[in-house]
């Protein structure tokens, strides 16, 4: 017989998947990662690096994949004061499933793009 359960509400807090896409899935934390993930980066080669986004933004996402562990920030010791990025293994990790589906969304935009045209068209008479 199949399960006619209900699914689980998409509140539950103890999910992992979303507690992990609610981190990664976001474009600045996509952005960032893939951005260190070539090399370590300052703050403001960061900055420059992400087209839109702000300093807050930037230091907000930094922050959090820092807490996740996903992220080192390291402060050297130097005059000016020099603070470095690097993704953490943890955060190495990530590369691969990103790398996929940024492969994908290239390989594929073009298919989206026609459905959406077609849905747009479909749904405007």
């Amino acid at each position: 017989m199949p399960d006619t359960r209900p699914d689980p509400p998409a509140e539950v807090e103890d999910c992992p998947v979303r507690e992990v896409l609610d981190r990664v899935a976001d474009k600045w934390s996509v952005l960032v990662i893939v951005l260190l993930g070539r090399r370590p980066h300052r703050f403001g080669e960061l900055h420059r690096g992400i087209e839109g986004i702000s300093q807050r933004m930037l230091t907000l996402t930094l922050r959090q994949l820092e807490r996740d562990g996903l992220v080192r920030r390291t402060v050297h010791a130097s005059v000016p004061p020099r603070v470095d990025y690097e993704l953490t293994p943890l955060g190495r990790t990530l590369l691969a499933p990103l790398t996929a589906l940024n492969e994908w969304a290239i390989a594929h935009r073009d298919d989206i793009r026609a459905a959406r045209a077609r849905y747009d068209r479909a749904t405007a008479e």
